[in-house]
């Protein structure tokens, strides 16, 4: 699972065109192919799109996620700009960092917030954040950053205790900033013994994160936490056109290795049958490449999503974009705006 934006006033260039190390590019990596119209009638899809990314709004999410999605936050906001949603909601049905969320509604681009999670520990997270942000500051600053503190952190996080919402947040939080890429289930950095090149306190700079814990309670007031299901979570704005969700559900590859509530075939299944039955909210998703999940949403655009670090250094990562058809426009036309600047600077 990996993010990278596209800047949004970046040059989109054709994959002929090589981009300066500090561009930001979303190309056409092979032609257009046209595809069947159906029902809903379908965009015609691009087969692979190319985004270099480029973290505009900066770093804000105070969570460190493999492949976090913040840098696709210029990228939703051409989106949400050219569908001229006014006062938007940004919903993310699986959260994570929340990235994108915290830039585009930090810059104005969207007035509200919707962080949802089953995961108990990632919703107690969020919810002592956002609700108790003074408190939940104060333990970032001054809780030892030792291997016995995150022992007794680790067995928190592990008694999976929801009635002390803060205890159990700062556990999870603790373990992210603490464990070998931020994976809950792996080890400490540097070891139990603390012999490797990297200490326990690597990934934990105070000050840093409390100015990135501090911003994010300045926006309390614009910001929803839940704790449901994500389907129940997209079918509740499913008819709200002033609503962008982007949908980052458990990968079917990835499995039990990265998420504690992972997905099964029948919940792909189940999620499909949800996400396809929206009507007026546009949506995005993301998945990894899977027969599976082509098929499912057979129905959609569909697109290869060819995720890069940066023009300089070119290895990437691919996964599945899937959107809604006002979103397929969206992208559509971000393609041929820069096309058309592609040939204007030839």
């Amino acid at each position: 699972m990996n993010a990278y934006a596209a800047e949004r006033h970046g040059e989109i260039a054709s994959t002929a065109t090589k981009p300066s190390s500090d561009e930001v590019t979303l190309a056409s990596a092979q032609p257009a192919a046209v595809l069947p119209h159906t029902g809903q009638g379908r965009t015609p899809m691009t087969d692979s799109l190319r985004v270099i990314g480029s973290r505009r709004y900066g770093t804000l999410s105070p969570l460190r996620y493999p492949g976090g999605k913040a840098a696709l936050a210029g990228f939703f906001a051409d989106i949400i700009d050219i569908l001229g949603i006014k006062d938007a909601r940004y919903i993310e049905p699986y959260a994570g960092g929340v990235g994108a969320g915290i830039a585009l509604l930090r810059e104005g681009i969207v007035q509200h917030l919707v962080v949802n999670d089953i995961d108990p520990a990632v919703h107690a997270f969020w919810k002592s954040v956002v609700g108790n942000n003074a408190e939940f500051v104060e333990m970032v600053a001054s809780t030892p950053l030792t291997i016995d503190e995150w022992q007794r952190q680790r067995d928190v996080y592990r008694s999976r205790d929801e009635r002390d919402a803060l205890r159990l947040g700062f556990a999870f939080f603790f373990l992210n900033r603490t464990n070998r890429s931020g994976i809950l289930n792996a080890g400490v950095i540097g070891g139990q013994r603390q012999e490797g090149k990297y200490k326990i306190d690597a990934r934990f700079n105070r000050l840093t994160l409390v100015e990135r814990l501090t911003a994010i309670g300045a926006l309390a007031d614009r910001i929803t936490v839940s704790d449901l299901d994500g389907r129940t979570v997209i079918q509740q704005y499913s008819h709200d056109d002033r609503s962008f969700m982007y949908i980052d559900p458990p990968y079917v590859q990835a499995g039990s290795q990265l998420y504690l509530n992972a997905f099964d075939g029948r919940d792909h299944k189940a999620l499909s049958t949800i996400v396809n039955s929206v009507e007026s909210a546009h949506w995005l998703m993301t998945y990894d490449t899977a027969p599976l999940i082509e098929k499912l949403y057979r129905d959609q655009f569909q697109c290869r999503l060819e995720l890069t670090y940066s023009a300089r250094y070119p290895g990437q990562a691919e996964e599945l974009l899937v959107a809604s058809p006002s979103v397929a426009r969206a992208i559509k036309s971000l393609q041929t705006t820069s096309a058309m600047a592609g040939a204007t600077s030839a």
